[in-house]
């Protein structure tokens, strides 16, 4: 792929395309589990519309789903904790 890029999860260089999403390259890369969603369920690429958030992660320090946003170069994404009550 000509296009090709990476972008960082958890420390770990994953390539994306530059023309798909974070869940989309993670995906693609094997990586099933985002962290934990919603009441302390596991995170994991479900609906891919971002209704369900089960694939909340932390993108450069913000929330954000991943099956929303686009993968590009130079990002730090990572797990979210989930939240003690």
């Amino acid at each position: 792929m000509s296009d090709s890029q990476t972008f960082l999860f958890d420390g770990v260089s994953v390539p994306c395309t530059g023309r798909e999403t974070i869940a989309a390259a993670l995906d693609r890369a094997g990586i099933r589990m985002l962290g934990t969603g919603q009441g302390d369920c596991a995170g994991r690429y479900f609906c891919g519309i971002g209704a369900c958030q089960a694939c909340l992660v932390s993108v450069d320090g913000a929330r954000m789903e991943a099956c929303l946003t686009p993968a590009r170069s130079g990002l730090q994404v990572e797990r979210i904790a989930p939240v003690s009550s």
